[in-house]
């Protein structure tokens, strides 16, 4: 499958492809005419990258962790232990938003909210 049929096929577009390409996350060969050609098994992964993506995972994570879930005789098990490591950084990261959150909030009352302790002035 040449490269703007993938696109139409999956909704992206051919640069997106080049850079998902370049950055090792599919593989085409070249034809004699220098044309890609992709195998059809591709335009799953293109969709599996795009899902990841909308889930909160960078191109990074898709890219490391992939070839290990694409290998794998049963990807169920490999993905919902993906799934759960995401959803652990992201309460995480809710958790340090709510204690800088707090921090800011104390900040409001200070005369000086860049130096901590100083108390407004009433």
């Amino acid at each position: 499958m040449r490269i703007g049929q993938l696109a139409s096929a999956t909704g992206v577009s051919r640069d997106t492809l080049r850079f998902y390409e370049e950055q090792g996350l599919i593989r085409s060969r070249r034809l004699d005419n220098g044309y890609r050609d992709y195998p059809d098994e591709v335009q799953a992964l293109v969709s599996y990258i795009k899902t990841a993506q909308k889930l909160g995972f960078t191109l990074a994570e898709v890219g490391n962790k992939l070839p290990a879930i694409w290998n794998a005789p049963e990807p169920g098990p490999a993905i919902t232990q993906l799934l759960a490591e995401k959803l652990q950084d992201i309460d995480e990261r809710i958790e340090g938003l709510r204690a800088l959150r707090e921090q800011l909030a104390a900040r409001i009352a200070l005369t000086c909210p860049l130096v901590a302790g100083t108390p407004a002035q009433v």
